[in-house]
């Protein structure tokens, strides 16, 4: 049996990856002034701060609540799905396996898939009013297609699919959209601070991408031989774990 605190652990580690992608981190300084329709000046300036805080955090948790139900959503199916074949679930890991591997593979550049290399995403180029907008936008955000981010979210769908609930798949999901979200919220509060780390972080952009296609040769490497039974039974016999269970 799979351990659901591992799976929580590399769902986590995922969407941390996807934020710092070099699809997503370059532009959370727009996303926020997109999403509150305030200037960069009104963001950055010390007038009328209570103001300017409760309006990003407000419109940063709902752009966040956006995505969060679409990727949930997308879990879901993709559960489902795997559920509706469960008696190939061995067949869906073997295949799902090689498919992260090559994601890796292809975030790391020793892989070109021409598929992945061209961008799609939903453009509004005005953005619908009040808190309800964020929240549309947010829905905009993770319905569109990245290269960067589709292969790591991509390998979280395959995942979900192989776990057999659709409750654990969207949980999964739920997961992922928190370790994506969790830093955008961070960012958003603290954009001087943060304008500043991306200048030191940008210097270490290629890195970032071979780590993040390492993370993802490893996960599919472990669901391809089911390693993480192995793992599993490692951590408790060393009395390693976590109380969460999903």
């Amino acid at each position: 049996m799979e351990s659901a605190q591992l799976s929580i652990f590399f769902t986590f580690a995922a969407g941390l990856l996807s934020f710092v992608s070099p699809c997503v981190l370059p532009l959370v300084p727009s996303y926020v002034t997109y999403i509150t329709g305030l200037t960069f000046e009104d963001i950055t300036s010390n007038k009328d701060r209570a103001r300017v805080r409760f309006i990003t955090i407000v419109n940063s948790l709902t752009f966040i609540a956006g995505f969060t139900c679409i990727f949930v959503l997308f879990g879901a199916s993709a559960t489902y799905i795997g559920k509706l074949l469960l008696t190939y679930q061995e067949v869906i890991k073997k295949i799902g396996g090689i498919l992260i591997v090559l994601f890796g593979l292809y975030i790391m550049g020793a892989l070109k898939l021409n598929f992945l290399s061209s961008e799609k995403k939903i453009h509004l180029k005005n953005k619908p009013g009040g808190y309800l907008g964020s929240f549309v936008i947010g829905m905009a955000f993770a319905a569109g297609w990245t290269p960067c981010v589709g292969p790591i979210l991509g390998s979280i769908l395959l995942y979900a699919s192989t776990t057999g609930s659709v409750a654990k798949g969207m949980g999964l999901l739920a997961v992922y959209s928190l370790g994506l979200g969790l830093p955008l919220f961070i960012s958003a509060l603290t954009i001087n601070t943060f304008i500043s780390t991306f200048k030191v972080i940008a210097r270490y952009m290629r890195w970032i991408t071979i780590i993040s296609g390492v993370f993802l040769i490893i996960v599919g490497v472990m669901i391809f031989t089911n390693s993480f039974t192995i793992l599993t039974a490692w951590f408790q016999q060393h009395g390693i774990g976590w109380s969460i269970e999903l």
